[in-house]
């Protein structure tokens, strides 16, 4: 037993011991079909801060690890049930790294490959010194002499993989080194049985190509059959607000969101200290001041800023992710900064439409931080009206909802190109921000009758508000509006879900500005 090989099981004690322990060890069970499998063995999970990626390194370190016996921290848990359970547990020599832990100084920049390898090869003297010599091809060497002498092969588990691209993003050198290191221990290596790498970025490329593309990538953008792992699922959350007394459809409202395929996952820092506190606020986001958000919103990309807004109005954006460098510096276009405010946790991503969005109630509370200051002033006073709108348009006074969309209109003029349709409809978006508190996110372009209606607004369950059907006209009339509602039978599929249906038809003339009428829908 080692510092590096084969460490001990203390740091995942620490977590199962703990009241709020939400058990993953299935993970254990998914990991163990990759062993040994030429294409499976190297896996790399990308996650944000906070989402469990070191409590999973722990427990796969504690149930492989030949350091330690870990029979009793695993006694009850889900992966006890499964037939590879007993077969590899605490049979494996492992070597874990945490690459942070060398790296909390610039002056280590230039020296931390070294340091990984002179601490690893430390640590095997004792193992295995007889059947090595350490020379100048480092660890990778040391690896190879030992595996031809015990014929048995090692499980790498690097935690914060990815550091060294944060920490040194303006130095392409160290990061190739750095890549070029990894890629000469892993690639084609006998001696490798798993290497499992954890981080918030995915493997950085250069151009359209990885440096070490053996991995199989685990992300926020692609999480495959692993988003269930990292994070808290619905029934986890329910479940612990249930033992703790804790209100479920806040919980849900606050942190829910981020979706990982067919999985919603919660950000478990901050439901465990909304457990533990009873008070629900931003706290995952805390752990990072909101400047960081800023630096990447305030960027000068062509629809940036007009995107970063209609999420703001429970919107979404489509992106194209797969151009992204997994990088933080290298940005071409919107898509690459909105992927990464994906992989930050800023954002979450619908896979099966390419849509991006703004999660729940704590990051949009960190995108309202974000926006306070010169530059995005008039967003905020823009956002400052959306009360009163809506209260207009529950009080069918189109002429007060037409004055308000103008008002949000002139103070985001500089920011959205004011010139159709679509731009009319991000403004509509933001106007409206405060029914998110009411209201289900808004379905864009819903398929009703005989078309497509603009925005629908379904109220939240037993909340007791109209539905809310919009049409935009560019350049004909609010009356229009209502009109193609009725005849194309817009609100056939609405009144389904709902009771009350309120249609709002909104013009924008470009001699007479904003006109808006509201009626209310009558089903006979």
């Amino acid at each position: 037993m080692g510092q590096y090989l084969n460490p001990d099981n203390e740091f995942f004690r620490q977590s199962v011991t703990d009241e709020l322990y939400v058990d993953k060890t299935q993970l254990i069970s998914v990991i163990n079909q990759k062993l040994n499998k030429t294409r499976l063995k190297y896996v790399c999970v990308s996650r944000p801060r906070r989402f469990g990626k070191s409590m999973a390194a722990d427990m796969l370190s504690a149930y492989y690890s030949k350091g330690c016996d870990s029979r009793e921290l695993f006694a009850g848990k889900n992966i006890e049930k499964e037939t590879s359970y007993k077969t590899h547990l605490n049979q494996h020599n492992v070597i874990r790294l945490d690459i942070q832990r060398f790296l909390f100084s610039q002056s280590h920049l230039n020296i931390f490959i070294d340091k990984i390898q002179q601490s690893v090869i430390k640590d095997m003297q004792a193992a295995f010194g007889d059947y090595f010599t350490a020379d100048q091809y480092g660890l990778p060497d040391v690896l190879e002499q030992i595996y031809a002498h015990t014929k048995k092969g090692f499980i790498f588990i690097i935690d914060e993989w990815d550091c060294v691209f944060r920490f040194a993003k303006d130095c392409p050198n160290i990061q190739k080194s750095y890549l070029d290191f990894l890629r000469g221990l892993f690639k084609g290596a006998e001696y490798v049985e798993l290497a499992y790498m954890t981080g918030i970025l995915p493997i950085k490329k250069y151009g359209e190509h990885s440096a070490i593309n053996i991995f199989d990538e685990y992300s926020m953008v692609e999480s495959k059959n692993l988003g269930e792992y990292f994070g808290f699922t619905k029934e986890e959350v329910q479940e612990q607000c249930l033992r703790q007394g804790v209100d479920f459809s806040e919980m849900e409202r606050w942190y829910d969101g981020y979706q990982l395929g067919n999985v919603h996952i919660y950000n478990p820092k901050s439901v465990v200290d909304v457990l533990t506190w009873k008070k629900f606020k931003s706290y995952w986001t805390g752990t990072e001041t909101y400047e960081a958000l800023k630096i990447y919103i305030d960027r000068n990309f062509d629809g940036l800023k007009e995107a970063i807004i209609e999420m703001l109005g429970n919107g979404r954006c489509r992106i194209n992710p797969r151009k992204f460098q997994n990088d933080m510096t290298t940005f071409q276009t919107k898509d690459d900064i909105l992927t990464l405010l994906i992989h930050l946790g800023y954002l979450t991503f619908d896979d099966e439409t390419d849509e991006t969005f703004i999660p729940n109630q704590e990051i949009s509370q960190e995108f309202l931080n974000a926006i306070e200051g010169p530059g995005w002033d008039r967003v905020a006073q823009s956002l400052a009206r959306s009360a009163s709108l809506l209260e207009s348009t529950w009080a069918m006074n189109g002429a007060a909802v037409a004055d308000e969309i103008a008002a949000i209109h002139n103070e985001t003029a500089s920011i959205l190109k004011y010139n159709d349709e679509n731009s009319l409809k991000c403004t509509v978006l933001l106007a409206y921000y405060s029914a998110k508190a009411y209201y289900l996110p808004p379905l864009l372009e819903l398929p009703s009758g005989k078309g497509f209606a603009d925005v629908v607004y379904l109220p939240k369950p037993s909340t007791g508000y109209p539905a809310l059907l919009i049409e935009l006209k560019w350049n004909k009339s609010a009356g229009g509006a209502i009109a193609q509602i009725k005849t194309r039978q817009y609100a056939d599929w609405v009144k389904e879900y709902t009771g009350d249906i309120l249609l709002v038809g909104i013009n924008y003339n470009e001699e007479k500005g904003h006109a808006c009428v509201i009626e209310k829908f009558h089903t006979w």
